[in-house]
Formats: structure tokens, sequence, C-alpha cells
């Protein structure tokens, strides 16, 4: 944080000179270093941070539970906000996630491939306790 958030921002801005993210425009908070990527990713089109903010400072419909929300900006809403930039910033160092197919559907075949089919009989029944073998303090496992 390099300057504090307003109570009440209004807008959402990015510097890419400065690698600033603009909380409530001029006058208001800043967050760097916020790499381009992370101001940048998308999913389905939308910039993730943008309807991240939207959702949290757009005057919601009276009388229904989106309605019920803090006066201010409170101080969990920051700490999202740190943590959603630093998963969008590592996201965007990745490549893009690609399954082989033109359609984007996993086939069973490229399931068998990878070992995922056929599902292990362990698998396919309920969990027992006799099948827990973790002993010992703080983790002694016992049947009543």
């Amino acid at each position: 944080m390099r300057a504090p958030l307003p109570a009440r921002p209004a807008e959402l801005a990015y510097a890419p000179d400065e690698e600033a993210l603009l909380v409530g425009g001029d006058g208001g908070g800043v967050v760097s270093p916020v790499p381009a990527g992370a101001w940048d990713f998308r999913v389905s089109g939308v910039r993730v941070l943008e309807l991240w903010f939207e959702r949290r400072v757009t005057a919601p419909e009276p009388g229904t539970l989106e309605a019920i929300r803090p006066a201010a900006w409170p101080q969990a809403w920051t700490s999202e906000l740190l943590e959603l930039i630093t998963v969008l910033a590592l996201l965007a160092e990745e490549p893009p996630f690609s399954v082989g197919a033109d359609d984007g559907l996993i086939t069973a075949v490229e399931l068998r491939a990878a070992g995922v089919l056929p599902v292990p009989e362990r698998a396919r029944r309920p969990a027992s306790v006799l099948d827990h073998h973790e002993e010992g303090p703080e983790g002694q496992f016992a049947l009543l």
C-alpha cells in the first residue's frame, strides 16, 4: 500500500508506468507494485480486478441481501484485494492452460492416458475407520 484507500472508493484505474492500482481516483489509495499481468488478467473476457471491485462498490438494489454490507470500505476488503492481486500475478506468469482438444473437453481416452480412469476399486466404496492407520500422540486414532 503506497497510499491509504478512501472510505468509499468509487473508481479503479491502473497506471502501467508505475505498476500501480489507483483505488478511488485522484487522491485515493495506491497499491503498488501491481504487475500488468495481474491487472490485465481476464476470465471470459472480463478483467477480474475490475469485476471484483465493482461487486463491492456498486450500490445494490434496496431490500435485497446484497444491500446488507458495510457502510465504508472494511480492512478485510483491502486484505482480499492484496491476496487477489498476488494470485492474479502468479496466474499471469503461468502459460495458458490447454486440455488438448479444440472444443475444450477432456475425453475418456485422455483420462485413461493420464491414469485417472478407471477409478480404483478403493475409491468406489465408502471410507472405513478400519482402513485408518494413523497412530501416535496428538493424532491417536481410536475405535469406539
